[in-house]
């Protein structure tokens, strides 16, 4: 059975992890959770962040028949991306939806994603180590359906 293959998407500002809002994200940078990420990879890992909505869509495109499964933090465009909602329905595999913070412990902007109905999953609130909580949680799945 070949490798799995995993795309991590992540959303707008997050390249700006480390030094935004420590308060909310902690000082982990996104380079650091790419490196915890290719460390626990037991397959290929796609590891990518873009801060435009057209370019996470066709990410998700890109992933269809590609990966075996996807961990996405859209950001900002959890509350209103319709597009990344719809491009997650086309992808149609195993997805994660992952959020560094609670988010349903801040302000009530926040509360209501619009990728959580779509998605296979959710995990928020485990601050940056949630992503290697996300791809052990993902290879669980796929080796599940195989």
């Amino acid at each position: 059975m070949p490798s799995p293959v995993i795309h991590v998407l992540n959303g707008p500002n997050l390249n700006t992890l480390g030094m935004r809002e420590p308060h909310i994200y902690g000082t982990t940078t996104l380079a650091e959770i790419e490196s915890w990420c290719r460390a626990a990879a037991r397959g290929t890992l796609e590891f990518r962040q873009s801060n435009h909505e057209g370019e996470i869509v066709e990410l998700l495109h890109a992933a269809r028949g590609v990966a075996d499964g996807v961990i996405i933090n859209p950001a900002g465009y959890s509350f209103t991306s319709v597009a990344i909602m719809d491009a997650l329905k086309i992808y149609g595999g195993l997805v994660i939806e992952l959020h560094i913070s609670n988010i349903h412990a801040r302000d009530p902007i926040y509360h209501k994603s619009l990728m959580s109905p779509v998605v296979t999953a959710v995990i928020a609130g485990l601050g940056a180590r949630g992503y290697v909580t996300a791809m052990q949680a993902m290879y669980e799945m796929i080796e599940a359906r195989r």
